[in-house]
């Protein structure tokens, strides 16, 4: 048996490998990856490596074995199937007999674009008849905290989320939801709804990456279709700055405010606070 992890050396992956290093053997752990020399660091530890890639349906053939545990971290490909992707390793995983396949999924409530192909993939998983855990990850502080630079360059947070709030987490927290679920029991077909204990708004990221630089740094709210011009204005393809004003519609409607409490109850452990991952941001 084994507990395997897909897209392993992706910014979630790595937390949940490191995570599950520290509570089960080297050598129980299989890691999922397209490049293998990418994860030559892991293999140095003693961690299984795997080679496959979700647009290769063949190199899935025999990965897994029966009993394993499997986390599906869902592809970032937009454009080239995600739903038909995430069936290549669930087909794989049903044929080897699975014991469990936890799919990092979106919260219920996100109502935007973003979560059509997660919800599809939520109806192949369920039909397979695979033991299946559904992690429906809220958003990651790491996507507005990886991109300070043109807010410090500006000294303006953009967005078209109105006064909306949103219950982020680190990726680090959604990682050790997974590797609880991963290494526990009785999670079998069971629904998580993850999301931080904290909600916040941009006008409170505004001020507090304000407070931590010393600078005066404000929020502007613009519209979805401002928001979009923006993004398409520096660089972004279209379909993409859509899809991001989509999110932020969608926080504007209170889509990612996240109150069930299960990700700091998986992770045994409160939430990190945006303030620390604002601080991490600002070092690196």
């Amino acid at each position: 048996m084994s507990i395997v992890v897909t897209g392993a050396t992706g910014h979630l992956g790595r937390h949940v490998v490191e995570q599950l290093l520290e509570k089960v053997p080297a050598d129980q752990v299989t890691a999922v990856v397209r490049d293998e020399s990418r994860a030559a660091d892991l293999a140095a530890r003693g961690v299984r490596l795997a080679v496959a890639d979700y647009n290769a349906p063949e190199t899935f053939d025999g990965l897994f074995s029966a009993g394993d545990k499997v986390l599906l971290i869902s592809g970032n490909e937009f454009a080239k199937g995600r739903v038909q992707q995430h069936t290549v390793v669930i087909e794989a995983a049903r044929a080897a007999g699975v014991a469990l396949l936890a799919y990092t999924s979106a919260p219920v409530t996100l109502k935007a674009s973003l979560a059509d192909d997660h919800r599809a993939t939520e109806q192949v998983l369920l039909t397979s008849g695979v033991p299946y855990v559904l992690l429906r990850n809220g958003w990651y502080h790491e996507n507005y905290t990886e991109q300070l630079a043109p807010v410090l360059e500006h000294g303006a947070v953009v967005h078209a989320a109105g006064e909306g709030r949103l219950s982020s987490a680190a990726r680090a927290d959604y990682a050790a939801a997974a590797v609880a679920v991963l290494t526990g029991e009785g999670h079998e077909n069971k629904t998580y709804e993850l999301g931080g204990d904290e909600a916040w708004g941009f006008a409170e990221f505004a001020a507090e990456v304000s407070r931590q630089t010393g600078r005066e740094i404000g929020y502007t709210a613009v519209s979805a279709e401002e928001y979009t011009g923006i993004l398409t204005g520096a660089g972004l393809p279209e379909p993409a700055a859509a899809m991001f004003a989509g999110v932020d519609v969608a926080i504007a409607n209170g889509e990612l405010e996240i109150t069930t409490g299960d990700l700091s109850r998986l992770a045994g452990r409160p939430t990190t606070p945006l303030a620390d991952a604002i601080a991490v941001a600002l070092k690196g």
